[in-house]
């Protein structure tokens, strides 16, 4: 059962739509193409939290973290936000800003690729497998 949105987070997910970083917009242009047939949602209300990026046929989270995730306060609430999701079932993957602005493609293969292992271990089918009409 996924967990239940807070009225502030959807309003705050409402908010961060419209205000998305340079790193975020730029994944976002790959992501919003549903590359190899995954579908993404962006800015994502999940419980008091709000997510970068969901993938929800893989319940994965997908934030990207600026410089500000690496002061010793945000790294204790994002420790203590990813054991509140892994306990609601939702894994999250970190990627470095700097990593997306330096190579989004790059970040993208990379996270279409540990979904498909996702999916693998979780015994569902890789959407690209599923197409209709293959010969």
């Amino acid at each position: 059962m996924r967990p239940r949105k807070s009225a502030l987070s959807v309003r705050r997910a409402k908010q961060f739509r419209r205000e998305l970083t340079k790193p975020e917009l730029m994944l976002w242009q790959y992501l919003r193409s549903s590359p190899s047939g995954h579908k993404f949602r962006k800015q994502h209300p999940a419980g008091p939290y709000v997510l970068d990026f969901f993938c929800a046929r893989a319940n994965l989270a997908i934030e990207v973290d600026g410089m500000a995730h690496d002061t010793d306060v945000r790294a204790a609430r994002d420790l203590a936000r990813d054991a509140w999701l892994a306990a609601h079932r939702i894994d999250t993957l970190r990627i470095p800003a700097v990593d997306v602005l330096r190579d989004v493609t790059e970040v993208t293969n990379m996270i279409i690729i540990t979904i498909d292992d996702r999916l693998l271990r979780f015994g569902k089918a890789p959407v690209s497998s599923l197409v209709i009409g293959e010969e």
